[in-house]
This record gives structure tokens, sequence and C-alpha cells, in this order.
């Protein structure tokens, strides 16, 4: 039992560093524009370019991990996640970050897959196993929160490439205690790895990403967008068809037939897109418009990451009185309230009013996760874990890289449009970002530098009442069709269930 439990601390440790190598970003996105140089493309490319690797690569990743071992992949993937992080610390342009970025995708697809699969390996009794999730789940919810905390701190001391060199220690543990504890699984009756199928999921998936993304920046009329976007349709279509003629298909699409799979796989989606332009807004928000240090914005987060931890832990109970659907329809609307709430954001801000709007949002996040992953682990049998792992992985990381994307770029445009430049300003770097605004008034004389900062600071706000409003409509919507589509899923789904259902 004892060793079950520290099984799951491993696991939980490699998906804590993960999370948060995401958060600690954000934090030192400003600072990229002022040592590096970063146009506000260039931000987004550095924030995305890490999802799009990961999202493209997690199937064909957690397949590999069913064949060659799940313990196997994921020390392969620590000690190249650990060798990355050193490369993109010492980045020293934002083109080689951006590819140091993606090197850190590649090998981030290793880890995620094969954590939540041990869990499922590790964990068969039905009770047990969606406790694991929650704990695994909260745990993410924790990187989250003590991202910004442990990135403030290092970025008041030291430079940006700071924030990815704590990820070498962490990783140095779970190398070693993973060699140590964690049981080697793997699916003995896996067939050879399609290799056609990983072109065509992970061509499909980064073709269809990049599509909707140059079309949120520059439009849908460009040639590029148009075809990048009708190249992933047709990949990923024929990407599932080629797994209904496979003996051993990369995702088993009978899978998609079980509601509480295809339900889970969609809102963890769309949940995540909602919610994924959080972390930057308040990022920039609370630096550049409150004019806090990174470490103090980071503190003013942590309560609502740690309520996720909470509420990951909770959600398990709660699926006795609520039913699965009640427990993710109830997170997803007291994430909607949040950011109702966060679109009244101005200037200047009340903290102990923002506080348990935090946490409350914090708390729905861990409710809806945790249930959703545990659905989709719990209709998979424990031979396919790594791919069904990697399935709802993938519509995570698709739907949080589609989610800063779009709504960065929702963002970003409303504060353009509001921008009001003071007469005589220099205005190309200010009309990039609140954070271009800031570098430009660095460099002017205090009377024009209040000005251009005042009328940064009041587009800013603008873009985030917008981009809140936005976001709390699609969790509204999400809500609802959590409650429709995860209606009569068992509150317990035992191994007997889904021995019928795959037989």
């Amino acid at each position: 039992m004892q060793k079950k439990w520290t099984c799951l601390a491993i696991a939980c440790l490699a998906t804590l560093l993960l999370s948060l190598d995401l958060t600690v970003l954000h934090l030192a996105l400003p600072r990229l524009v002022t040592d590096l140089g970063a146009s506000s493309t260039q931000l987004l490319w550095i924030g995305d370019i890490y999802g799009f690797a990961l999202a493209g690569l997690l199937v064909t990743m957690g397949n590999l991990g069913d064949r060659i071992g799940r313990k196997r992949l994921l020390l392969i993937g620590a000690a190249a996640f650990g060798a990355a992080s050193v490369i993109t610390a010492y980045a020293p342009s934002p083109e080689l970050l951006i590819a140091a970025r993606a090197l850190l995708g590649v090998a981030g697809a290793t880890i995620m897959p094969s954590t939540l699969s041990i869990i499922r390996n590790v964990f068969t009794e039905p009770g047990e196993r969606t406790a694991a999730i929650g704990i695994w789940s909260g745990m993410s919810a924790a990187g989250f929160a003590v991202g910004p905390v442990v990135g403030g701190v290092l970025l008041d001391h030291f430079w940006w490439g700071s924030v990815f060199l704590i990820n070498v220690p962490i990783m140095v543990v779970v190398l070693v205690g993973g060699a140590l504890v964690l049981p080697e699984s793997r699916n003995p009756h896996a067939g050879r790895l399609d290799l056609t199928s990983v072109v065509l999921s992970f061509a499909g998936i980064v073709a269809a990403v990049y599509a909707v993304k140059e079309a949120a920046h520059n439009g849908l009329e460009h040639a590029d967008v148009l075809v990048a976007g009708l190249a992933g349709v047709a990949m990923l279509g024929l990407f599932g068809w080629r797994q209904t003629r496979l003996a051993e298909p990369l995702i088993d699409v009978r899978l998609f037939r079980l509601r509480a799979f295809s339900a889970s796989i969609y809102t963890n989606l769309l949940a995540i897109f909602a919610m994924s332009a959080m972390m930057l807004m308040f990022a920039w928000y609370l630096q550049l418009v409150l004019g806090w240090s990174p470490l103090q914005a980071g503190l003013a987060q942590l309560p609502g990451g740690l309520s996720g931890a909470v509420g990951g832990v909770l959600a398990a109970k709660l699926i006795h009185f609520l039913g699965r659907n009640g427990v993710v329809a109830l997170g997803l609307v007291m994430n909607a309230g949040a950011f109702l709430y966060y679109s009244t954001l101005g200037p200047e801000l009340n903290y102990l009013v923002l506080l348990p709007v935090m946490i409350i949002g914090g708390m729905g996040v861990g409710f809806a996760f945790t249930v959703n992953n545990d659905n989709v682990l719990a209709t998979a049998p424990k031979e396919r874990a790594g791919a069904a792992a990697a399935v709802s992985e993938t519509a995570f990381e698709l739907g949080g890289a589609l989610g800063i994307a779009i709504l960065g770029t929702v963002l970003n445009s409303a504060y353009q449009a509001n921008l009001a430049l003071p007469a005589g300003v220099p205005g190309e770097a200010a009309r990039e970002s609140i954070a271009g605004a800031v570098g430009t008034a660095a460099t002017l004389p205090p009377e024009q530098a209040g000005p251009l900062i005042q009328a940064a600071q009041a587009a800013f706000i603008e873009g985030v009442h917008l981009t809140s409003l936005v976001t709390a409509g699609v969790l509204a919507v999400v809500a609802v069709l959590a409650l429709v589509g995860l209606r009569g899923v068992p509150k317990v789904i035992p191994e007997e269930v889904l021995a019928r259902a795959h037989s």
C-alpha cells in the first residue's frame, strides 16, 4: 500500500514541474520584452510553441509508453526535460528561446501521459483511483499556483533564465526516485507503432493549431491560414480513418462511443481554452497596471491555485452527492462567476475582495478537471492507459494553446483598439503591448512617460474586461454541455464495466 502512494508522489512531482514550468514563463514575459527585445508575436510564440510541440506528440508518446514501458519513457523524458531547461535558460535571442521551448515541449510529451498511465495501472480499486487522480490534479493546480511565487522570488534576484533552471534539481529527484520506486508496466500485446499514423497525428495537430493561431493574428483572408487549416483537417480526418483500419491503432476510436470518455475530453478542451488566458492576464495586470513586483504578483495568485488542489481532493467525495456531471458543471459555473468579477477590475484593487473570488474559481478548476480525468482513465482498459491519458492531455494542451492564441489576441486587440497615445509620443512599441508601452516610457522624460503609462493601463484594463466576459460566457456554455453530456455516467466506474465495453 505504501509503495502505491510513493509512486503517486513521484508522478505528482513530475506533473507539478510541468505546470510550474508553464506559469513561471508568464511572469518572465515582461522581462523578455526589455532583455531580449521580443515582439508581441514572438511573445505569443514563446508561450505557445511549448504547448504545440507537446500537443502534437502526446498521442505518439502515450502509445510509445504502452509499448516500451511507462517507467522507462518517464525517466527518458525527465532527463531530456532537465537538459532542455538548461538550454532554454541561456537562450540569447527570442528565436533561440522559441526553439528551446519547442525542445521542452517534446520532452514534456513523454512525461505527461506516463504519469497518468502509471497511476491508472497502480491504482486498480475505483475509489482509490479517483482519489489518486484527485491528488494528481491537485498537484497540477498547485504547480500553477506555486510557479508564480517561485518565479517571483527568482525574478526579484536573478535574470529571467533562472526560472527555467529550477527544473533541473526537481527532475533529478524524479529520475532517482522513479528509478528506485516506480513499477514498470506496458501493454504485453502491443504491436508495432504505425509510423504513418504518427506523422499524420503530429502534422495534423500542428497544422490545425497553426491555422487557428494565424487566423487570430492576421485574419482569415491570409492564404497560409486557409492552406494550413485545410491540410490540418484533411490529415486529422485521414488519421481518424486509418485508426479504424489498424489492429493496433494509436487511438482506439471505440473509446469515443463511450459518453463518459468523449464528453470528458470535449469538456476539458473547452474549459482549459477558456481558462488559459487567466494566468497571462493576471501576471500582466498585477505587475504592469498595479505596479506590483513579480513576487507580489505570484503571492497574490497563490490562494487560487492552492484552492484548486483542495478542489481536486474534494471532488472524489462530491461525486457521491452530485454525480459526475453535477461536480463538473458546478466547477465550471464557479469559474464563470469568478471571470464575471474579473470583468470589473480597475486601476486599483481591494485584494481582500479578490481573494474569495479566486478561491471559488480555483476550487471549481479542481472539481472539473479531477472528475473529467478520472472519467477518461476509468473508461480505458489498463493496457491502453498511456494512449487514453495522451488523448486527455492532448485535448488539455490543445485547448490551452488555442486559448492563449485566441484569447491572448482578444486581449491584445482590445488593448490596441482602446489605446489613446498622448501627442508626440513614439507609438510603435507602445501599440504592440502594455509591456512595450512600459519599455517606451522608460526612455521618455517624466512629462511624457506618465501620460503614456496611464493611457496604456486604461487600454489594458478594457482588454481585461472584454477577455473576462468572453471567458465567462464560454465557461457557462461548457457547464451546460457537461451537465447534459455526462448525465447517467455511473458514480463508481468499476473494472468489470470496462471489460464488457471492450470485449
